[in-house]
């Protein structure tokens, strides 16, 4: 399948956590708000993908280290680098974007490079990089679900008894969806709860706070605050008998492939899904923002739910501008037709 030929490209060049791309969206019939209409296919569905993104967790106050202000201490989180796509991509994946989004002058590429979130700096300073995400740990401890990720959970739990599914792909680190009751997700950059052992590869849940005692105290984002400077012996360690290597978070850093296996599953959730939501997202962090255009293209509807219109509006049937908090909830709750 077309999909599965292009996340192996991208997972071949490493490009996967961080590739945007900027066009102008073509002339197309505008996407529908009738959320009768809506509802009306979500009764008949069976399967329910439902794609989120940051703009989900926004809404719990959760800061997305993205855009103006997006910095910690000193750090800017994000730069940007615009690149001709015609010099940078392989011929297979300039036609997928010239087909999909045509007529288009001229395309880019923006890639958004962490300086503290790459496999470089954790190897160059791991004190520095576990300062960050344990202040993002701790920040995210203190943050609650909303509306969004509580609608979500209960339509899951509700349809799971009638024989129906609903599955969540979700480029968000936080957990929420967890925290506020689905089980069907597909985490595609990971989780800021879990780590990795750098020396054995064990992946493990961890929600202690702090992750270790060396690190209580510290992750202030305040610009004047001194590095900690841990040494890495006092730095989170594996526990598994005869190892004790350094953990990393288990998140996708820039420069590194996504989960191959996480991959092949929402492949398969794409596959058969017949009904798309996409939830909070831009659409058009790479590959995530191929997901519901390719599902769209074979006529399954998708709905978008979003504060502003994306660069994929004009590729879906559905279109819902709003709070996600706020226009979401109407649009799962129980249909006339479910049994009571």
């Amino acid at each position: 399948m077309f999909l599965r030929r292009v996340t192996h490209w991208a997972k071949t060049f490493h490009l996967c956590a961080g590739v945007r791309l900027t066009y102008r969206v073509p002339n197309m019939t505008r996407p529908s708000s009738d959320l009768t209409q809506f509802r009306k296919d979500f009764a008949k569905a069976k399967h329910i993908a439902i794609i989120t993104g940051a703009g989900v967790s926004a809404e719990s106050g959760v800061p997305t280290f993205r855009g103006a202000g997006g910095y910690w201490r000193k750090w800017q989180a994000q730069v940007t680098h615009m690149i001709n796509v015609i010099h940078f991509f392989p011929l297979l994946f300039a036609v997928f974007l010239l087909l999909c989004y045509f007529p288009c002058k001229q395309p880019y590429l923006s890639i958004s490079l962490q300086d503290l979130a790459t496999p470089g700096a954790f190897s160059r300073d791991p004190s520095l990089v576990w300062e960050f995400y344990h202040y993002r740990r701790e920040v995210m401890s203190s943050k609650e679900p909303n509306a969004a990720h509580m609608s979500i959970a209960e339509c899951e739990a509700r349809l799971s008894q009638q024989g129906r599914s609903v599955v969540v792909i979700t480029q968000n680190i936080d957990e929420l969806h967890y925290r506020a009751g689905s089980r069907n997700i597909l985490e595609l950059h990971g989780s800021l709860f879990k780590t990795r052992c750098m020396s054995c590869g064990e992946v493990k849940a961890n929600h202690t706070s702090p992750i270790c005692p060396a690190l209580e105290g510290k992750g202030a984002p305040d610009p004047e605050a001194k590095e900690a400077r841990i040494p890495v012996n006092d730095l989170p360690r594996c526990e598994r008998r005869g190892c004790h290597g350094l953990l990393r978070p288990y998140v996708v850093w820039f420069g590194e492939a996504l989960d191959s296996d996480i991959l092949s599953s929402v492949e398969e959730e794409l596959e058969k899904c017949d009904l798309c939501l996409v939830v909070g997202t831009s659409s058009i962090v790479y590959p995530a923002a191929m997901f519901a255009p390719q599902v769209a293209a074979r006529g399954v509807p998708v709905a978008e739910f979003n504060t502003e219109s994306t660069p994929a509006t004009m590729r879906f049937m559905y279109h819902f501008e709003g709070p996600c908090g706020t226009i979401l909830p109407p649009a799962l709750a129980r249909h006339e037709s479910e049994p009571i």
